[in-house]
C-alpha cells in the first residue's frame, strides 16, 4: 500500500524473506523514476569497492600522520584567545604551498605510485591542514568581541592560501622547465 501522494510502499516487509524476490518493480521513487527491483550485489552501490581498502588506508594513516604534525605545531606555538591565530594560518599557508609542489611533481615529473597521491595529498596534507578549525578561530574571534581580526583572518587564510598554492606550483613548473634545458 502506497502514502497518500509520496509513491512510497509501506507494506510491512516480513524479516525472513528474502528482499529480491519480495520488492516489486513496480515502485516509484520520488522524481518518478523506476526504482531497481533488487537490492546491489555485495561491494555494488555501497561507494566503494574492495580495491579501495588500500585507498583508505593510506589516507587514515596519511591523516592521522598531518593532524598530529598540526596538533605538535599548535602545541609549540598556542594562539592566544582574542589574537589573530598566526599557528593555523601559517600551517594552512604552508599545506597549500605543499600542496602546489606536489601536485606538480606528481603529475608533471614523477610517476608515482598509485597510493602517494592519497597517502600524501589527501592525507598528510588533509590532516596538516585545517580550515575547520579555521572556522572555529573565525567564529571564536567575532564571538569574543574581536569581529575586525576575525574578518582580516578570514580574508587574509583564502588569499594567502590561494596564493601560496598558485606560486608554488609556478615556481616548480619554473624550476622543473629550467632543470630539463
Amino acid at each position: 500500500m502506497a502514502e497518500a501522494g509520496t509513491g512510497v510502499h509501506s507494506e510491512p516487509v516480513d524479516p525472513g524473506s528474502d528482499l529480491s524476490t519480495d520488492l516489486s518493480t513496480d515502485m516509484v521513487g520520488s522524481a518518478g523514476t523506476q526504482l531497481p527491483s533488487k537490492p546491489p550485489r555485495q561491494g555494488q552501490g555501497q561507494g566503494h569497492s574492495p580495491s579501495q581498502g588500500p585507498v583508505l588506508a593510506v589516507v587514515a594513516l596519511g591523516g592521522a600522520i598531518g593532524a598530529c604534525a598540526r596538533y605538535g605545531a599548535g602545541l609549540i606555538w598556542p594562539t592566544a584567545a582574542g589574537h589573530f591565530p598566526w599557528t593555523t594560518f601559517g600551517i594552512n599557508v604552508l599545506g597549500c604551498a605543499v600542496i602546489g609542489v606536489f601536485m606538480v611533481v606528481i603529475t608533471d615529473v614523477w610517476a608515482a605510485h598509485r597510493l602517494v597521491r592519497p597517502f600524501f595529498g589527501t592525507g598528510v596534507l588533509g590532516g596538516f591542514t585545517t580550515f575547520s578549525t579555521y572556522t572555529v578561530d573565525i567564529q571564536k574571534l567575532v564571538d569574543g568581541g574581536h569581529a575586525a581580526t576575525g574578518l582580516a583572518y578570514l580574508a587574509a587564510t583564502m588569499v594567502a592560501a590561494l596564493a601560496a598554492v598558485w606560486l608554488a606550483a609556478t615556481s616548480t613548473r619554473r624550476v622543473i622547465g629550467w632543470r630539463r634545458r
